[in-house]
């Protein structure tokens, strides 16, 4: 009885130690769920019936819809980071930076139509500037590293202009493929096209050869969903 009682406990115990969702938590996880089912245009009413919350709550926490999707892109972003910072430690910056495209590609692929969805969101023309090129810019920093493997002369050019222009690449890479111009297995393909494009003017010469190749189209490349 003791053993069965005690059993009892830490199962109470474990069930209780589950986080429970912020409200914050909440709005997104619904504006998610909503996405998925194709309803990108969704009222802020909607969203807090889907959150089971009241009206007010995603406009007090958020402030508007867009305020909504540029967070959904934040998480989006900050899961790339984190997933890339697991893998083992390329040596080279061109190296890393590939491996950070396909993470990052792979995690918009988790979840195509939501982040199809989010990605049109973001792209609208809005009356205040987001942080969503900061936060891709930290990335791609993060994957340059040191600079190991670009030329020495330009090293310190391109620590500090490629950081913006992966930023840009790849914001531009999921644009075409937010409007089905890309197919799902195009994407990482002419991601890891177009970092290895921006290498080339800076890495050594032993780099050179493989970045050729990543930077080459296939006849596939561009056929869309």
């Amino acid at each position: 009885m003791t053993s069965r009682k005690t059993a009892s406990k830490s199962s109470s115990s474990n069930v209780e130690a589950q986080p429970v969702p912020t409200n914050r938590e909440r709005v997104l996880a619904a504006a998610e769920r909503l996405l998925a089912r194709g309803e990108a245009e969704f009222s802020m009413r909607e969203l807090a019936g889907e959150a089971d919350l009241s009206f007010a709550t995603p406009f007090n926490l958020f402030g508007s819809k867009l305020a909504i999707m540029r967070a959904l892109s934040a998480e989006r972003i900050a899961t790339m980071d984190a997933q890339y910072r697991a893998l083992p430690l390329r040596p080279t910056a061109s190296a890393r930076v590939l491996a950070a495209v396909d993470v990052a590609a792979k995690v918009m692929l988790a979840l195509p139509e939501v982040n199809r969805a989010v990605m049109g969101a973001i792209g609208a023309p809005a009356q205040d500037a987001g942080a969503v090129l900061d936060q891709s810019r930290a990335l791609w920093a993060a994957a340059i590293g040191d600079g190991e493997g670009l030329a020495p002369r330009t090293r310190k050019l391109a620590l500090d202009v490629l950081p913006t222009q992966l930023a840009l690449g790849f914001r531009g890479v999921l644009s075409f493929w937010t409007a089905g111009e890309l197919s799902h297995a195009a994407l990482a393909a002419s991601a890891r096209a177009m970092a290895a494009t921006l290498l080339l003017g800076f890495v050594d010469e032993r780099e050179r050869a493989t970045l050729f190749a990543e930077a080459i189209d296939t006849s596939e490349a561009y056929v869309g969903d």
